[in-house]
């Protein structure tokens, strides 16, 4: 996967973890659970930007 499709999921992960905590904020009586999808999200947004420059620092390494 290249560079601007993984900035685009990590967007568009950090956008729904938005929504999540937003939602939060109308429901108290769903908020943890709603908080802890938002968490989720941001995990995922978060480890897909590890591998990507892990897998950048990779590169650099070989050249």
């Amino acid at each position: 996967m290249n560079g601007q499709a993984i900035l685009e999921n990590v967007r568009r992960y950090r956008g729904i973890a938005s929504l999540y905590r937003q939602t939060a904020a109308f429901r108290p009586r769903q908020s943890w659970s709603l908080l802890e999808q938002a968490r989720e999200w941001e995990g995922r947004a978060l480890a897909e930007l590890e591998a990507y420059f892990a897998a950048r620092a990779d590169l650099a390494l070989a050249a």
